[in-house]
């Protein structure tokens, strides 16, 4: 097992990609934090990790409080003495479209303090561990709207982009200490989340939700989206030493999205 007697964090744990990263880690080895402020889905997933015979506590958290994230790393230390792997992944996503001009501030401040802010405060706690233990691994989930832009999802994009720019840096200042620091985008991700909002606009369009999708994959060299456990591998090969000598790097998670021009679509 890859990941065995390590100890990871993973924050927006409890749906999601959040969740199966949690499972992938927990089942090549690592004792698992979940971190998110949803106590009951937290919960809900460390329990599946433990009956599949996996290590796993779940800290209720809103990584856009301080104090909750100075003790989400307190905790972690007291259950486990360690922290070798932080997976930043909590975000929120836009719940409508909004265009510049009609930006209102706390929509923008709200959307970044848990996107990027939240994010920053995570990697700095856990860093007060890793630094001293001269070893670590820092996976941070950015998009693929950090890569390009997203109209009227302004504020999401602009926290994307800040997230793959903060690895970069990150990954020079620590890398003296035997830390890593790296990033993956995802596209489109088959949760159940996006399913939901995909239903709600097939519906909207006045479309059967197979033919929405259809035609929103045309765009995907792969002709689909990916899943949440593809992601959650990428994750984890950046969090093992696999990859070892990879650092400030952004992995593309997308099924190729983007990489079809549109006149190749018959």
């Amino acid at each position: 097992m890859r990941l065995r007697d390590k100890v990871a964090i993973v924050t927006g744990a409890g749906t999601g990609i959040g969740k199966a990263i949690s499972s992938v880690f927990a089942a090549e080895g690592a004792a698992v934090v979940l971190a998110g402020r949803n106590p009951s889905t937290l919960k809900a997933a460390a329990e599946q990790i433990m009956s599949e015979g996996g290590k796993a506590v779940a800290v209720p958290t809103d990584i856009s409080k301080e104090d909750q994230v100075r003790n989400l790393a307190a905790q972690t230390i007291g259950e486990f003495g360690r922290i070798d792997i932080l997976v930043n992944n909590s975000a929120h996503m836009p719940p409508l479209d909004v265009n510049v001009v009609n930006m209102q501030q706390d929509y923008w401040n709200d959307l970044l303090a848990v996107n990027l802010t939240g994010s920053m405060m995570c990697t700095r706690e856990v860093l007060k561990i890793m630094i001293p233990q001269k070893a670590g691994s820092i996976v941070s989930v950015s998009s693929i709207a950090g890569t390009t832009g997203d109209p009227f999802h302004s504020a999401y994009s602009a926290s994307k982009w800040g997230i793959i720019g903060f690895t970069a840096s990150l990954a020079i200042e620590v890398g003296r200490h035997n830390i890593r620091a790296n990033c993956i985008s995802p596209a489109a991700t088959a949760t159940e989340g996006f399913e939901e909002g995909m239903r709600m606009l097939a519906k909207q369009k006045g479309m059967p939700y197979e033919e929405f999708m259809g035609k929103m994959t045309q765009s995907y060299a792969l002709g689909r989206i990916a899943k949440p456990v593809e992601v959650a591998k990428a994750a984890l090969f950046l969090a093992t030493d696999d990859a070892s000598a990879v650092t400030g790097q952004n992995l593309i998670v997308s099924c190729g999205f983007h990489m079809i021009h549109p006149a190749m679509i018959v």
